[in-house]
């Protein structure tokens, strides 16, 4: 039985290009990158007995991804997000009543009581429906491990009421400097400028965040100007962005991959200032490529020899 597992459980879907579908959710980027890097992360999701479904399937083989968490629904289909082109810009349409909306309480009970998670990984759109989010609740009622919240604010998907719970689940959380400006309007009435992080006043509401929500970190993301964790105990950390300029394609993913190397990071062991800076400086890279995940896994590769790692893929 494994007992430093991380359970991630949420959304796997494809983003559907019309011309091509690309695997994505926040919650199966992390865990693609968690296996890349040599943890066995669990996958808890649900998917459709489809073509989308299929394509979902071959990633949990390319990443070495065990499947005991994978939950195939023969009725509802794969999760989609519909993304249109114009004027080179991208709209996203996220599909109603996915299959990752039902993901079934019992069967990610019996998963996640099999590997005792030291960290369970979660965030908030796959609680849009009722069945998920009781399979959720359930899920991180049956462990102490540390619950990881990645908070995704998507307007017409989460509301108030389901970030208020989760935060109060959460022991560690991340947000983005727009996230976390909607936290400051909700619980402490404030709307603080969130280029001058270092301020008393900004301090003082990250501060305030923790103490409502009984939190052990709050980390906000500021993409090239790096990061900041605002811990319990009043101490803070600052990191910049990565040292060496990135070209950047797109930025899809580099939460998702900031996420993945600090509870890898966490898994490990490594310092905290240490584990920051490096999931900085992953992210940085991420956002160097096309799309959330690599296509190639050569791209691990330097990485996993600075950082070490027994990954299945890194010969792949």
């Amino acid at each position: 039985m494994e007992t430093n597992t991380i359970a991630v459980i949420g959304e796997a879907l494809v983003d559907d290009f019309i011309t091509e579908q690309v695997v994505g959710g926040a919650p199966f980027n992390v865990a693609r990158n968690l296996a890349a890097f040599g943890s066995a992360p669990l996958m808890i999701t649900r998917i459709g007995k489809d073509k989308a479904g299929e394509l979902l399937r071959a990633e949990f083989t390319r990443f070495g991804l065990a499947t005991d968490g994978l939950q195939i629904d023969a009725a509802e289909s794969t999760g989609r997000v519909v993304v249109e082109r114009a004027n080179g810009e991208h709209r996203f349409i996220i599909l109603p009543d996915q299959a990752y909306d039902h993901i079934h309480k019992a069967a990610a009970l019996a998963a996640v009581r099999a590997r005792t998670p030291s960290t369970v990984y979660f965030g908030t759109l796959a609680q849009r429906s009722e069945t998920t989010r009781e399979a959720l609740r359930a899920v991180l009622g049956a462990t102490p491990a540390r619950r990881y919240l990645d908070l995704n604010v998507r307007e017409g998907q989460v509301n108030e009421r389901c970030v208020f719970e989760s935060l109060h689940e959460a022991d560690i959380v991340k947000v983005n400097e727009e996230e976390l400006q909607d936290l400051f309007s909700w619980y402490t009435h404030t709307r603080h400028d969130t280029a001058h992080m270092d301020s008393i006043a900004v301090r003082m509401a990250c501060a305030s965040l923790l103490r409502i929500f009984a939190l052990e970190g709050l980390i906000v993301t500021l993409g090239p100007r790096g990061s900041v964790y605002f811990g319990a105990d009043g101490g803070v950390i600052a990191n910049s962005g990565p040292a060496a300029p990135v070209r950047v394609v797109d930025t899809v993913g580099a939460g998702d991959a900031f996420s993945a190397i600090f509870l890898l990071g966490r898994e490990r062991g490594w310092p905290l200032r240490e584990t920051l800076a490096r999931a900085n400086e992953f992210a940085g890279a991420v956002c160097g490529i096309s799309g959330a995940v690599p296509a190639d896994l050569a791209f691990y590769a330097p990485w996993l020899a600075r950082w070490g790692s027994t990954a299945a893929v890194e010969s792949a």
